[in-house]
């Protein structure tokens, strides 16, 4: 039998920084996005040998542990080693475990979260536990949160778990994940303006996070201001989109760029300014990093008529551009035959 999971990554429009503690149990946070056709990937088979061996192809690591002991973080594959210590049994059989992803850590598109949903999906199939989706997205941040103490916030796992656009309300006793009825014509329309450019390199978000939430900690009015205006945007950012007004969705998500800089001085950089402005000097109506900033994706708005002219500059100037389409399923899971694949 191999198992299989997928999971998938995800761009986020607009309120990160509001989804991270202490701000979301304190004030409340909101987030708007959506997920898109670039994924995760974990295959499981079991085996008769005690051994866990884990291949991952983003690290170029292959490991063998044994069963018998509590498997040690030490930074290597160490979000493998949590899933298999907190979730009950997974360490009971032998497995042979093959990971890889679509984009790298710290591409911006929480490809790290999203490698732990596809890992806690892997094993609940397995194990057969009848977690929902809320179930599901909580235990895989309470692993990169609590268990190894990952910096970051929470709209990730819920964003990879659920699929597809999301309204998503956090507060210190629940979050909310409000699926967004938006019109195929709009969805097409919006994907026909979105622009994807890679700025060429990846980055560590952990550092970023602390600034930012040191800023709010100690009660920085600049820091507090831009994480209410935030989340005011991002509520004004889900209406016009759900009302088809893509122009102006497009000129708030500027507006949102321009409030996510004032949470840390790490979230830019020459690099991305440069960027950034090169795709305005060319007709962008707006963008934004994607992710905690410093590197990563940079996702522009672009008018239909110039979005070519823009992608070519941005290739100019060292960007690198993706195409990319919306997903709408968040993870899955299923079984294979084993006599029909080799592993």
């Amino acid at each position: 039998m191999i198992i299989r999971s997928r999971a998938p990554l995800r761009i986020s429009f607009c309120g990160g920084g509001t989804d991270v503690s202490p701000y979301l149990e304190e004030r409340g946070g909101v987030v708007l996005s959506t997920t898109i056709d670039r994924y995760s990937y974990a295959t499981m088979v079991p085996k008769q040998e005690p051994i866990i061996q884990v291949e991952s192809l983003d690290f170029d690591v292959m490991a063998k542990y044994d069963i018998d002991h509590r498997l040690m973080y030490d930074g290597e594959l160490d979000l493998v080693k949590a899933v298999i210590n907190t979730i009950e049994g997974a360490n009971t059989a032998g497995l042979n475990l093959f990971l890889h992803s679509d984009a790298p850590p710290g591409s911006g598109l929480g490809s790290s979260s999203t490698m732990t949903v596809t890992l806690v999906g892997l094993f609940g199939q397995w194990l057969q536990r009848p977690w929902t989706n809320y179930d599901i997205a909580q235990l895989a941040y309470h692993i990169e949160r609590d268990v190894l103490g990952i910096k970051g916030g929470k709209q990730d796992q819920y964003a990879a778990t659920f699929g597809g656009f999301n309204y998503i309300e956090f507060s210190k006793d629940c979050t909310v994940v409000n699926p967004l009825r938006i019109s195929s014509v709009i969805l097409n329309e919006l994907e026909y303006h979105l622009l994807l450019c890679y700025t060429g390199k990846t980055r560590l978000s952990a550092g970023i996070i602390e600034t930012q939430v040191q800023g709010y900690v100690d009660k920085q009015i600049s820091s507090m201001a831009a994480l209410d205006e935030l989340k005011h945007l991002t509520f004004a950012m889900k209406n016009a989109l759900l009302q088809g007004r893509l122009n102006d969705f497009g000129a708030l998500l500027h507006d949102a760029w321009e409030n996510k800089k004032r949470l840390a001085q790490q979230i830019t950089n020459e690099n991305i300014d440069l960027l950034y402005a090169t795709a305005r000097k060319h007709g962008a109506l707006g963008g934004k990093i994607l992710g905690a900033g410093g590197g990563g994706y940079l996702l522009v708005y672009c008018p239909f008529d110039q979005k070519h002219i823009i992608a070519t500059e941005l290739e100019k100037i060292g960007g690198q551009v993706v195409k990319f389409g919306f997903d709408e399923k968040g993870l899955q899971t299923w079984e294979v035959n084993g006599s029909q694949c080799r592993f």
